[in-house]
């Protein structure tokens, strides 16, 4: 596996690729259920994260969802 450059909310960052939008969750720990992913500026829908491929350049944003009342 090798690493590709992308940016992820807005910062430079080295990923392990070739990988998906899921992959990249994984990488970071982070629950698909939990954040919304934005790549390219278009939202990927949950049920997309797994076929939709990472390429060097790309541009990630993930926006946590915060519980409270």
């Amino acid at each position: 596996m090798s690493e590709m450059a992308i940016v992820l909310n807005g910062e430079p960052r080295r990923v392990p690729g070739p990988a998906t939008l899921l992959d990249l969750l994984g990488h970071l720990q982070l629950d698909p259920r939990t954040v919304v992913v934005e790549l390219n500026r278009e939202i990927v829908r949950r049920p997309l994260l797994a076929a939709t491929p990472l390429s060097p350049g790309d541009s990630v944003e993930l926006v946590h969802f915060v519980g409270g009342g």
